[in-house]
């Protein structure tokens, strides 16, 4: 009698478990941890004030990496090229915080917080300037967070068709280039010129849009073309279970615990959030590392795709051919 019946048993009781365990770390974990951690944030002003603003902000041990200007105007530069999330600048009036709620909402709210707290207890008042807000059809940014996932599982679906379809080579690579370049197309038709939660270049959003597609499901193809139906659920687990949880969304990387805010900028949820925020709302300000994060990820993947096309067929054009059958007269 064969036990093959008994084992696929217990591996579907054990694994489903082991992957809700899994799924449950790699969500929620983050969510409960999230807190600042060497967050970029600028202090401007007179530089016996602006010591005494840093030395106050480093009482929150770990939590800010401390960037010093010499005016405001230095530190609003370096807040509109994502240098820095904020910026303390201490004035004749008062300090004053500058602030980028289109560079994450919870991170400005955040900020305000400390700041405002940390002033409260001296006795003073802080102005805060929104230095490049948030969209008002989005001032949470909850829409631009909610289009990680449809994102991610539009490159995960298009890499499984290919593989599905069997196509192979050229095809295929046509094939995932043609499915990224209308998922960038639909998706800023969609969010910028419906819902207006992109407000930056028309055809740059798009183009993010399709590269971040593009990377994801040209990952799942070149697995799969290399390693199998193994390659599809490992690209797959990678996106949905690291990559989604750990792209730092809903709020930033550095608030998220290590490595995960360093792991989800390598990987293309992460990468493709990044560069839209900078497309869509910095006129590309620190576009350049998450741009070249995605372009490592579509190559390597689209590279993947020729080459196990092309193993393919070498397997097949030297497999021997089956020997002809000799019919024996009858009779």
């Amino acid at each position: 009698m064969s036990h093959t019946p008994n084992r696929r048993l217990i591996a579907v009781v054990v694994l489903v478990p082991v992957l809700a365990a899994l799924a449950l770390w790699a969500f929620a974990w983050p969510a409960a941890r999230t807190a600042p951690r060497d967050l970029p944030l600028g202090v401007a002003g007179p530089p016996a004030a602006a010591a005494q603003v840093e030395r106050q902000l480093e009482r929150h041990e770990g939590a800010f990496e401390i960037h010093r200007y010499a005016d405001e105007a230095a530190a609003r530069d370096a807040v509109e090229d994502r240098t820095v999330y904020g910026a303390v600048v201490v004035t004749a009036q008062g300090p004053e915080l500058l602030t980028a709620s289109a560079g994450g909402p919870a991170v400005a709210q955040l900020l305000q917080q400390a700041v405002t707290r940390q002033a409260a207890a001296e006795g003073t008042q802080v102005r805060t300037v929104d230095v490049v807000a948030a969209p008002p059809s989005d001032p949470r940014g909850a829409a631009l967070s909610a289009s990680v996932l449809p994102l991610a599982l539009a490159g995960i679906a298009a890499g499984a068709v290919v593989t599905v379809l069997r196509l192979s080579g050229l095809r295929a690579v046509g094939a995932l280039l043609g499915a990224s370049a209308l998922v960038g197309v639909i998706g800023a038709g969609i969010a910028d010129s419906w819902l207006g939660v992109l407000t930056g270049d028309w055809w740059a959003e798009a183009a993010v849009l399709g590269l971040s597609s593009l990377a994801v499901s040209g990952a799942v193809a070149g697995l799969a073309a290399l390693m199998g139906p193994a390659g599809l659920g490992i690209a797959g687990g990678v996106v949905m279970l690291l990559g989604n949880p750990f792209s730092g969304a809903a709020s930033a990387p550095q608030m998220l615990p290590e490595p995960a805010g360093a792991i989800g900028q390598w990987l293309p949820p992460g990468a493709g959030t990044t560069l839209l925020r900078s497309v869509s709302y910095f006129d590309g300000a620190a576009a350049t590392g998450p741009a070249l994060t995605l372009a490592w990820w579509a190559v390597l993947g689209l590279g993947a795709v020729l080459l196990g096309g092309t193993l393919r067929a070498r397997k097949r054009a030297g497999a021997p051919a089956a020997e002809p059958r000799n019919l024996a007269a009858v009779g």
